[in-house]
């Protein structure tokens, strides 16, 4: 039987609480780009990931689609359907072979009942969301598309060993992903990630995609907002 408390959003139940609860759960495997959640589900269950990964997308009615964002080990989703009873919102992904950890509704909202510190987390959780929402959509609404994909590079991006002004995107960021990430067209980004190499803003290695200028990288964004998306 898996524990809730190795979840670091449940790590505020107690012994007895986690014991009686983690028994309501069941594991669940994933392949490979199979699918775990599609959009209008009316299941209402809340998903925490043993091992893995999951990507959140949206289809839009012209049939192209928006990355929402990415899950791995320790986290959840599947929340928002268990808060309030609706239909899924998006479609949810195994991008690699994936456990879950299954919690049914009535079991996480009465978790939520009687562990008011569980509650708490999970309202953290929610509002660095809003704040991530909020920023993307900011984005959306007054940066062009290039000023988008500067941010979307650094906000996948993390620090490169050995080299302390650079960071790297890896593995190697696949263009028409980016252009899902930032809602445009796979040329646009396509064109743009030419042009910053042959600026040398951004260096493509084995590993990754290396921000080997984020000076640069970090005043053009800096440009874009100044700008207000004119």
């Amino acid at each position: 039987m898996a524990s809730l408390k190795s979840f670091s959003l449940f790590a505020a139940l107690t012994d007895e609480q986690d014991k009686r609860f983690s028994k309501m759960a069941r594991i669940s495997d994933f392949g490979e780009n199979e699918l775990v959640l599609d959009y209008d589900d009316e299941s209402h269950n809340v998903f925490l990931i043993q091992s893995g990964r999951v990507r959140v997308i949206l289809r839009i009615a012209t049939g192209r689609e928006v990355i929402l964002g990415e899950f791995s080990d320790g986290e959840f989703f599947g929340e928002l359907a268990a808060i309030d009873g609706t239909t899924r919102s998006a479609n949810v992904t195994a991008m690699v072979n994936t456990r879950l950890l299954t919690l049914p509704r009535s079991a996480f909202l009465s978790i939520l009942r009687e562990a008011p510190d569980v509650s708490l987390q999970l309202m953290r959780s929610m509002s660095a969301l809003i704040r991530s929402l909020n920023t993307r959509l900011a984005e959306h609404s007054f940066l062009p598309a290039k000023y988008r994909l500067y941010s979307e590079l650094i906000r996948l991006s993390k620090p490169r060993k050995g080299h302390d002004s650079q960071r790297i995107v890896t593995p190697p960021p696949i263009q028409l992903e980016l252009a899902e990430r930032i809602g445009c067209r796979r040329e646009v980004v396509s064109r743009e990630i030419a042009k910053m190499e042959r600026e040398k803003v951004v260096e493509r290695s084995r590993g990754g995609l290396i921000l080997a200028d984020m000076g640069e990288l970090n005043r053009r964004l800096s440009e874009g907002w100044n700008a207000g998306g004119d």
